[in-house]
């Protein structure tokens, strides 16, 4: 039998090597594929969505309506800042605002032209720059110290003191200030009786903006000790252990291993206190109002308060409180877009 090319010797042909794909393809494929799983992973219907996240939902329903109540709702009213609105046009005050006549933008016009606006302005700047100045540092050098303690039981105490006048009205914390750097205070009495003049540092007006600092630091500063103790807790040991391995100090840890730590955290703080700048306090200066006098404790809050409650301007007053917000949307979106510089990611992602 002749023997045909490529058979063997007992008419069986070979079996033909097949040759398998090059890495290359093989990649390409996976790449190829890639995109569509993604987008298949991406198309998860909506109804199924809903069934799978309906407890999460339900959970946070309550507070987005009331979200939605307080917080949004109101906004519509900022429309009496573009008229002369008389709430006595009607019998219903929000039924006044589509009698109310249209005036454009002469409420803003009159609020430029306004020197109490200014002053108010002003007073605001400079409590917010003196505030982020000495207010701000003190809640992080608090949560070191006390985050370097080594007893617990000692730090937990300390932790509780420095924050428990944040429960403390305004009304309470002021009386407090009084009872000790009031004319009849305990450290004027003190002095008079050891022969020195005594003092009254609640009425006066050229330290009322350091005074009403010390307050606010008493006050609020054992809450933003919480945000960054929980955030150095959140840090771990084998940074100090290798930072102590290669000689480093108490001083070299904090600096090296701690602040940057916390620096997303200041960060983020920072731009959420840039953006609430114009908002240094309300119960705050108006309980101390009449010991100081309006042109010391002036703020923009007070003058929309004085404007619109008390004098019954209420399309001006809301001409000031919108100009307000949008600065301070502005403010909050110029420090954020500095955080990004700066590498953090802010209030928000880029």
């Amino acid at each position: 039998m002749a023997l045909t090319a490529g058979s063997r010797p007992d008419g069986t042909r070979p079996p033909v090597a097949v040759e398998e794909p090059t890495a290359a393809l093989a990649a390409a494929g996976s790449k190829a594929r890639a995109p569509r799983k993604a987008s298949e992973a991406g198309k998860v219907p909506w109804r199924i969505r809903l069934r799978r996240d309906r407890a999460l939902i339900l959970m946070t329903l309550p507070v987005i309506v009331l979200l939605l109540i307080f917080n949004y709702v109101p906004l519509l009213g900022n429309v009496v800042a573009f008229q002369e609105y008389d709430p006595y046009v009607s019998g219903n005050g929000i039924m006044a605002i589509f009698h109310s006549p249209w005036v454009g933008v002469e409420q803003f016009s009159r609020m430029f032209d306004d020197p109490l606006f200014w002053s108010a302005t002003k007073n605001t700047l400079v409590l917010f720059v003196l505030q982020l100045a000495l207010f701000f540092p003190v809640p992080i050098a608090l949560a070191l110290v006390i985050n370097s303690v080594i007893r617990p039981r000692v730090r937990a105490v300390a932790q509780a003191i420095m924050y428990l006048p944040h429960f403390f009205s305004w009304v309470l914390v002021v009386t407090v200030f009084q009872q000790i750097l009031g004319g009849a205070g305990i450290i004027a009495q003190t002095l008079e009786r050891h022969g020195w003049s005594g003092f009254d540092l609640m009425t006066n007006a050229d330290l009322f903006k350091y005074l009403v600092t010390a307050q606010a630091v008493w006050k609020d500063a054992g809450w933003g000790i919480i945000v960054f103790l929980a955030a150095l807790a959140a840090v771990s040991t084998d940074l100090y252990e290798a930072a102590a391995m290669d000689g480093a100090g108490r001083w070299r840890r904090m600096w090296h291993v701690t602040l940057p730590a916390l620096r997303p955290v200041i960060a983020l703080l920072l731009v959420l206190r840039v953006g609430d700048a114009l908002s240094v306090g309300f119960e705050q200066f108006l309980l101390q109002r009449a010991a100081v006098g309006a042109g010391a404790s002036e703020v923009l809050d007070t003058y929309v308060w004085n404007m619109g409650i008390q004098n019954g301007d209420f399309s001006y007053a809301a001409a000031v409180g919108l100009a307000k917000g949008l600065i301070g949307v502005g403010l909050v979106l110029g420090a954020n877009k500095f955080a990004h510089l700066l590498g953090e990611q802010g209030v928000y992602k880029k």
